[in-house]
Protein backbone atom coordinates (compact mmCIF):
# COMPACT_ATOMS: atom_id res chain seq x y z
CA UNK A 1 0.00 0.00 0.00
CA UNK A 2 2.82 2.76 1.36
CA UNK A 3 4.64 1.99 -2.40
CA UNK A 4 1.01 2.22 -4.22
CA UNK A 5 0.67 5.47 -2.37
CA UNK A 6 4.30 6.84 -3.27
CA UNK A 7 3.67 6.10 -6.66
CA UNK A 8 0.26 8.19 -6.93
CA UNK A 9 2.53 10.77 -5.57
CA UNK A 10 5.17 10.64 -7.92
CA UNK A 11 3.26 10.62 -10.86
CA UNK A 12 1.20 13.09 -9.92
CA UNK A 13 4.75 15.30 -9.38
CA UNK A 14 5.58 14.70 -12.94
CA UNK A 15 1.62 15.94 -14.34
CA UNK A 16 2.04 18.69 -12.16
CA UNK A 17 5.85 19.50 -13.97
CA UNK A 18 4.65 18.89 -17.39
CA UNK A 19 1.29 20.83 -16.99
CA UNK A 20 3.12 23.81 -15.18
CA UNK A 21 5.65 23.88 -18.15
CA UNK A 22 3.48 23.52 -21.16
CA UNK A 23 1.12 26.33 -19.84
CA UNK A 24 2.70 29.67 -21.58
CA UNK A 25 2.72 33.39 -20.33
CA UNK A 26 -0.56 33.78 -22.02
CA UNK A 27 -1.98 30.43 -20.54
CA UNK A 28 -2.37 29.35 -16.56
CA UNK A 29 -1.43 26.37 -14.38
CA UNK A 30 -3.68 25.37 -11.33
CA UNK A 31 -4.32 22.70 -8.75
CA UNK A 32 -7.08 22.93 -8.11
CA UNK A 33 -8.37 21.31 -4.62
CA UNK A 34 -5.94 17.92 -4.03
CA UNK A 35 -7.18 15.60 -7.06
CA UNK A 36 -8.07 18.44 -10.02
CA UNK A 37 -5.86 20.32 -12.06
CA UNK A 38 -6.69 22.30 -14.53
CA UNK A 39 -4.68 24.28 -17.53
CA UNK A 40 -5.66 26.98 -19.64
CA UNK A 41 -3.86 27.12 -23.18
CA UNK A 42 -4.91 29.90 -25.94
CA UNK A 43 -4.47 29.71 -29.45
CA UNK A 44 -3.81 32.94 -31.74
CA UNK A 45 -5.68 33.73 -34.92
CA UNK A 46 -9.51 32.83 -35.61
CA UNK A 47 -9.51 29.19 -34.31
CA UNK A 48 -8.00 30.47 -31.47
CA UNK A 49 -11.54 32.10 -30.74
CA UNK A 50 -12.98 28.63 -30.13
CA UNK A 51 -12.19 27.11 -26.42
CA UNK A 52 -12.88 23.81 -25.61
CA UNK A 53 -13.16 23.07 -22.07
CA UNK A 54 -12.07 18.93 -21.88
CA UNK A 55 -12.16 17.39 -19.28
CA UNK A 56 -9.90 13.99 -18.81
CA UNK A 57 -8.75 11.52 -16.14
CA UNK A 58 -4.85 11.76 -15.12
CA UNK A 59 -4.89 8.09 -13.86
CA UNK A 60 -5.97 6.62 -17.22
CA UNK A 61 -3.10 3.77 -17.36
CA UNK A 62 -3.12 5.07 -21.53
CA UNK A 63 -1.83 8.39 -20.08
CA UNK A 64 1.66 9.84 -20.30
CA UNK A 65 2.92 11.91 -17.62
CA UNK A 66 5.64 13.40 -19.71
CA UNK A 67 3.08 14.77 -22.27
CA UNK A 68 -0.39 17.00 -22.39
CA UNK A 69 -3.23 14.80 -21.98
CA UNK A 70 -4.46 13.32 -25.18
CA UNK A 71 -7.88 15.86 -25.52
CA UNK A 72 -6.19 19.02 -24.48
CA UNK A 73 -3.05 17.99 -27.23
CA UNK A 74 -5.74 16.93 -29.64
CA UNK A 75 -7.27 20.09 -28.95
CA UNK A 76 -4.38 22.46 -29.24
CA UNK A 77 -3.79 20.62 -32.63
CA UNK A 78 -6.58 21.95 -34.28
CA UNK A 79 -5.48 25.30 -33.46
CA UNK A 80 -8.76 25.97 -30.88
CA UNK A 81 -7.82 27.51 -27.48
CA UNK A 82 -8.50 24.62 -24.59
CA UNK A 83 -8.88 24.54 -20.92
CA UNK A 84 -7.88 21.17 -20.04
CA UNK A 85 -9.26 20.07 -16.39
CA UNK A 86 -7.82 16.86 -15.37
CA UNK A 87 -8.88 14.54 -12.09
CA UNK A 88 -6.61 12.11 -10.31
CA UNK A 89 -8.61 8.62 -9.97
CA UNK A 90 -12.78 8.04 -10.24
CA UNK A 91 -13.52 11.50 -8.54
CA UNK A 92 -16.88 12.73 -10.76
CA UNK A 93 -15.12 16.15 -10.22
CA UNK A 94 -17.47 16.76 -7.30
CA UNK A 95 -15.37 18.60 -5.50
CA UNK A 96 -16.60 21.77 -4.08
CA UNK A 97 -13.33 23.68 -5.28
CA UNK A 98 -13.97 22.31 -8.55
CA UNK A 99 -17.33 24.32 -8.42
CA UNK A 100 -15.83 27.28 -6.84
CA UNK A 101 -12.87 27.15 -10.13
CA UNK A 102 -15.41 26.99 -12.74
CA UNK A 103 -18.24 30.08 -10.68
CA UNK A 104 -14.50 31.89 -10.61
CA UNK A 105 -14.09 31.81 -14.13
CA UNK A 106 -17.60 32.51 -15.08
CA UNK A 107 -17.79 35.16 -12.99
CA UNK A 108 -14.43 36.79 -14.05
CA UNK A 109 -16.06 36.89 -17.46
CA UNK A 110 -13.59 34.20 -18.46
CA UNK A 111 -16.01 32.71 -21.09
CA UNK A 112 -16.87 35.91 -22.58
CA UNK A 113 -13.69 36.44 -24.57
CA UNK A 114 -14.42 33.15 -27.12
CA UNK A 115 -16.70 33.36 -29.80
CA UNK A 116 -17.63 29.39 -29.68
CA UNK A 117 -17.29 27.50 -26.43
CA UNK A 118 -17.43 23.68 -26.13
CA UNK A 119 -17.54 21.65 -23.25
CA UNK A 120 -15.68 17.94 -24.37
CA UNK A 121 -15.52 14.87 -22.30
CA UNK A 122 -15.82 11.00 -22.41
CA UNK A 123 -17.49 8.69 -19.69
CA UNK A 124 -16.71 10.22 -16.48
CA UNK A 125 -15.33 13.13 -18.65
CA UNK A 126 -18.97 13.39 -20.51
CA UNK A 127 -20.59 13.77 -17.33
CA UNK A 128 -18.42 16.73 -16.21
CA UNK A 129 -18.81 18.68 -19.74
CA UNK A 130 -22.31 18.55 -19.66
CA UNK A 131 -22.72 19.01 -16.03
CA UNK A 132 -20.12 22.00 -16.09
CA UNK A 133 -21.73 23.56 -19.18
CA UNK A 134 -24.48 25.49 -17.41
CA UNK A 135 -21.59 27.75 -16.21
CA UNK A 136 -21.76 29.49 -19.97
CA UNK A 137 -24.82 29.50 -21.30
CA UNK A 138 -25.22 29.03 -24.92
CA UNK A 139 -21.94 26.77 -25.11
CA UNK A 140 -21.69 23.46 -27.32
CA UNK A 141 -21.31 19.94 -25.35
CA UNK A 142 -20.29 16.95 -27.18
CA UNK A 143 -20.41 14.14 -24.36
CA UNK A 144 -19.18 10.41 -25.07
CA UNK A 145 -20.55 7.96 -23.26
CA UNK A 146 -21.83 10.38 -20.36
CA UNK A 147 -23.42 9.15 -17.24
CA UNK A 148 -26.04 11.25 -15.98
CA UNK A 149 -25.78 10.99 -12.37
CA UNK A 150 -24.15 8.49 -10.04
CA UNK A 151 -26.11 9.07 -7.02
CA UNK A 152 -27.92 5.72 -6.31
CA UNK A 153 -31.06 6.44 -5.98
CA UNK A 154 -31.31 7.82 -9.04
CA UNK A 155 -28.87 5.91 -11.24
CA UNK A 156 -28.57 2.59 -8.52
CA UNK A 157 -29.48 0.43 -11.65
CA UNK A 158 -25.56 1.68 -12.71
CA UNK A 159 -22.87 -0.84 -10.68
CA UNK A 160 -20.07 -0.59 -12.82
CA UNK A 161 -18.42 2.63 -10.71
CA UNK A 162 -19.30 1.85 -7.09
CA UNK A 163 -16.48 3.99 -6.33
CA UNK A 164 -18.80 6.98 -7.72
CA UNK A 165 -21.41 6.44 -5.26
CA UNK A 166 -19.48 8.02 -2.48
CA UNK A 167 -19.74 11.45 -3.78
CA UNK A 168 -22.35 13.83 -3.43
CA UNK A 169 -24.60 14.94 -6.28
CA UNK A 170 -27.74 16.95 -4.86
CA UNK A 171 -25.49 19.71 -4.27
CA UNK A 172 -23.85 21.91 -7.05
CA UNK A 173 -23.99 21.11 -10.67
CA UNK A 174 -25.01 17.08 -9.72
CA UNK A 175 -27.81 16.23 -11.76
CA UNK A 176 -26.41 16.34 -15.74
CA UNK A 177 -29.67 16.08 -17.64
CA UNK A 178 -30.83 19.20 -15.76
CA UNK A 179 -27.61 21.27 -16.36
CA UNK A 180 -27.55 21.43 -20.49
CA UNK A 181 -30.81 22.82 -20.63
CA UNK A 182 -28.99 26.39 -21.67
CA UNK A 183 -26.46 24.68 -24.04
CA UNK A 184 -26.89 25.63 -27.41
CA UNK A 185 -26.47 21.92 -28.47
CA UNK A 186 -26.11 18.79 -26.51
CA UNK A 187 -24.30 15.90 -28.24
CA UNK A 188 -24.61 12.43 -26.58
CA UNK A 189 -22.91 10.01 -28.36
CA UNK A 190 -23.51 6.71 -26.41
CA UNK A 191 -23.47 2.79 -27.29
CA UNK A 192 -27.31 1.76 -27.51
CA UNK A 193 -26.18 -1.87 -26.64
CA UNK A 194 -24.75 -1.33 -23.44
CA UNK A 195 -28.14 -0.97 -20.92
CA UNK A 196 -26.56 1.59 -18.81
CA UNK A 197 -25.15 3.84 -21.11
CA UNK A 198 -28.12 3.74 -23.11
CA UNK A 199 -30.36 4.53 -19.78
CA UNK A 200 -27.91 7.38 -19.04
CA UNK A 201 -28.58 9.12 -22.36
CA UNK A 202 -32.12 8.70 -22.00
CA UNK A 203 -32.17 10.92 -19.13
CA UNK A 204 -30.92 13.89 -21.37
CA UNK A 205 -34.69 14.81 -21.61
CA UNK A 206 -34.07 18.71 -23.14
CA UNK A 207 -35.45 19.98 -26.52
CA UNK A 208 -31.18 21.11 -27.22
CA UNK A 209 -30.29 17.22 -27.12
CA UNK A 210 -29.14 15.64 -29.49
CA UNK A 211 -29.35 11.65 -29.02
CA UNK A 212 -27.00 9.51 -31.56
CA UNK A 213 -26.96 5.76 -30.80
CA UNK A 214 -23.22 3.78 -31.48
CA UNK A 215 -23.59 0.34 -31.60
CA UNK A 216 -20.99 -1.81 -30.87
CA UNK A 217 -18.57 1.39 -30.00
CA UNK A 218 -18.15 0.65 -26.36
CA UNK A 219 -16.42 2.81 -24.71
CA UNK A 220 -13.16 3.14 -26.77
CA UNK A 221 -15.80 4.81 -29.19
CA UNK A 222 -12.96 7.10 -29.98
CA UNK A 223 -10.76 4.43 -31.60
CA UNK A 224 -13.52 3.33 -33.56
CA UNK A 225 -14.18 6.73 -35.53
CA UNK A 226 -10.00 7.28 -35.63
CA UNK A 227 -10.53 3.84 -37.34
CA UNK A 228 -12.82 4.93 -39.27
CA UNK A 229 -11.36 7.90 -40.67
CA UNK A 230 -13.77 10.70 -38.72
CA UNK A 231 -12.45 11.62 -35.63
CA UNK A 232 -11.43 15.03 -36.28
CA UNK A 233 -14.50 16.12 -38.97
CA UNK A 234 -16.76 14.35 -36.39
CA UNK A 235 -15.26 16.29 -33.52
CA UNK A 236 -14.60 19.60 -35.11
CA UNK A 237 -18.46 19.79 -37.00
CA UNK A 238 -20.09 19.19 -33.54
CA UNK A 239 -17.91 21.60 -31.66
CA UNK A 240 -17.78 24.03 -34.96
CA UNK A 241 -21.80 24.12 -35.03
CA UNK A 242 -21.58 22.73 -39.22
CA UNK A 243 -23.09 19.05 -38.49
CA UNK A 244 -26.52 18.34 -38.59
CA UNK A 245 -27.75 14.97 -36.65
CA UNK A 246 -28.39 13.58 -40.65
CA UNK A 247 -24.71 14.33 -41.75
CA UNK A 248 -23.22 12.89 -38.41
CA UNK A 249 -25.44 9.52 -38.87
CA UNK A 250 -23.92 9.38 -42.85
CA UNK A 251 -20.34 9.86 -41.66
CA UNK A 252 -21.24 6.69 -39.15
CA UNK A 253 -22.02 4.69 -41.93
CA UNK A 254 -18.08 4.17 -42.68
CA UNK A 255 -18.20 2.05 -39.44
CA UNK A 256 -19.14 -0.96 -41.57
CA UNK A 257 -14.80 -1.08 -43.14
CA UNK A 258 -13.84 -0.14 -39.30
CA UNK A 259 -11.68 -3.29 -38.20
CA UNK A 260 -12.26 -2.68 -34.97
CA UNK A 261 -16.24 -2.09 -35.61
CA UNK A 262 -16.45 -5.48 -37.50
CA UNK A 263 -14.36 -7.62 -34.37
CA UNK A 264 -16.60 -5.99 -32.04
CA UNK A 265 -20.22 -7.31 -33.94
CA UNK A 266 -18.09 -10.62 -34.30
CA UNK A 267 -17.22 -10.80 -30.50
CA UNK A 268 -20.82 -10.40 -30.17
CA UNK A 269 -22.06 -12.80 -32.08
CA UNK A 270 -19.81 -15.46 -31.21
CA UNK A 271 -20.84 -14.87 -27.44
CA UNK A 272 -24.93 -15.32 -29.23
CA UNK A 273 -24.83 -19.01 -29.41
CA UNK A 274 -28.26 -18.90 -31.04
CA UNK A 275 -27.45 -16.96 -34.02
CA UNK A 276 -24.86 -19.33 -36.27
CA UNK A 277 -26.45 -17.92 -39.50
CA UNK A 278 -26.10 -14.62 -38.68
CA UNK A 279 -22.84 -14.79 -38.02
CA UNK A 280 -21.80 -16.91 -41.09
CA UNK A 281 -23.44 -14.44 -43.17
CA UNK A 282 -21.63 -11.48 -41.65
CA UNK A 283 -18.29 -13.47 -41.56
CA UNK A 284 -18.99 -14.21 -45.20
CA UNK A 285 -19.38 -10.71 -45.76
CA UNK A 286 -16.28 -9.71 -44.37
CA UNK A 287 -13.88 -12.52 -45.65
CA UNK A 288 -15.24 -11.42 -49.07
CA UNK A 289 -13.43 -7.86 -48.92
CA UNK A 290 -10.19 -8.80 -47.06
CA UNK A 291 -8.42 -11.67 -46.15
CA UNK A 292 -9.56 -11.74 -42.38
CA UNK A 293 -8.51 -15.44 -40.79
CA UNK A 294 -10.29 -14.91 -37.63
CA UNK A 295 -13.69 -14.41 -39.13
CA UNK A 296 -13.00 -16.83 -41.61
CA UNK A 297 -12.09 -19.27 -38.57
CA UNK A 298 -15.07 -18.41 -36.94
CA UNK A 299 -17.66 -18.87 -39.67
CA UNK A 300 -16.32 -22.63 -40.37
CA UNK A 301 -16.81 -23.19 -36.84
CA UNK A 302 -20.29 -21.74 -37.08
CA UNK A 303 -20.97 -24.05 -40.29
CA UNK A 304 -19.85 -27.32 -38.63
CA UNK A 305 -21.76 -26.72 -35.69
CA UNK A 306 -24.74 -26.54 -37.77
CA UNK A 307 -23.56 -29.29 -40.28
CA UNK A 308 -22.66 -27.75 -43.35
CA UNK A 309 -19.41 -27.62 -44.83
CA UNK A 310 -16.91 -25.23 -44.47
CA UNK A 311 -15.77 -22.52 -47.13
Amino acid sequence: MAKSEAKKREQREAWRQTLAEKADQDGFFREVGPLHKAIFIPQDGAMGKTLVVAFDNLDDVRQDPNRLPWAVDFISAQGWSSLGFMAHGPTWYRDEAVFDFFEELKADGFFDQFDRVAFYGTSMGGYAACAFSAVCPGATVLAVNPQACMDRDRAGWDHRYRRSWRHDYYSRYGYAPDMVKDAEKAWIFYDSRMPQDAMHAALFQSPNVIRVGCPFMGHGMLNVWRDMGILKQLVSGCINGTLSRVDVYRMLRARHDSKIYQKNVLRYLMDEKDSPRLLIRFCRAIVKKRPAPHFRNAMNEALTRIGEPTE
